[in-house]
């Protein structure tokens, strides 16, 4: 059974890492490995339930838009940037067991670093803004990127916001689209993992109390981290994280 204290940092931990441009998946195969985390099925739907409610809340004004007028310009683009990241990760899926085993976790964190730097490099080059909404075509690159970053140390948002810039789109909405783009993919994900411990039969273990203490920990960090992503993505400072998972990527060698 994980403990009280365990889920609570596991909560904090999926609430930073799924929305800063760092891989929350590398992050928990990392963490697993180093301090032998039992790996729950059960408490990964519930958190990945806590940060799908923290992507309603900030952006509730687009998500009822979508469900209002789901075939509207931005409802078509979720479906249009969806498309591209279930082919790939379909595509890739024999490597994803491997890869949560932790053999590409280092290439995977310098991928995801050096694309920061890029970014940060190429946007303070490049001295016109972009305006206007989220294009199709920018939809189904950052798409492309998202499929991606299934793979653990490559990070969803980092890869989408990074492809959503790349491809000429407005960091702000860039930024917005990155997390909306995810609802569908977390919902797929949690659809996929209820139905795998459905099918296992096993009653999970797990401290009840530390649980819902985690859930809300992953909530409102998840808050915190949208509205960070989101003002930091209009100024565009991302080499400190591709610093971070430098260093992240050698220490990821040693164990």
């Amino acid at each position: 059974m994980i403990d009280f204290f365990a889920l609570i940092f596991l909560g904090l931990v999926q609430g930073l890492t799924e929305f800063l441009p760092v891989s929350s998946s590398g992050h928990l195969v990392l963490l697993s490995k180093l301090f032998g985390l039992e790996d729950s099925l059960f408490v990964s739907i519930i958190l990945h339930v806590a940060t799908l409610l923290s992507v309603v809340f900030v952006l509730r004004k687009e998500v009822w838009g979508v469900v209002r007028h789901p075939f509207s310009p931005l409802g078509k683009n979720l479906i249009f940037a969806t498309f591209p990241t279930c082919l790939i990760v379909l595509l890739i899926y024999p490597f994803v067991t491997e890869a949560f085993e932790g053999a590409l976790l280092p290439l995977c964190f310098i991928i995801t670093a050096v694309m920061l730097l890029v970014c940060d490099f190429y946007i303070k080059k490049r001295k016109v803004m972009c305006e206007g909404p989220i294009s199709t075509k920018q939809a189904l690159i950052m798409g492309t990127a998202q499929g991606f970053a299934t793979l653990p140390g490559i990070s969803r948002s980092g890869s989408t916001i990074c492809a959503g810039i790349f491809a000429r789109g407005n960091r702000e909405e860039v930024a917005k689209f990155s997390f909306l783009m995810s609802l569908p993919i977390i919902v797929l994900s949690l659809i996929l993992e209820i139905c795998t411990l459905a099918t296992s039969h096993a009653f999970p273990s797990v401290n009840m109390l530390g649980l819902i203490a985690a859930f809300f920990v992953a909530f409102f960090v998840g808050v915190f981290s949208i509205k960070f992503m989101i003002s930091l993505t209009q100024k565009l400072n991302f080499r400190w994280f591709g610093f971070y998972l430098i260093l992240l990527s050698v220490v990821t060698l040693f164990v």
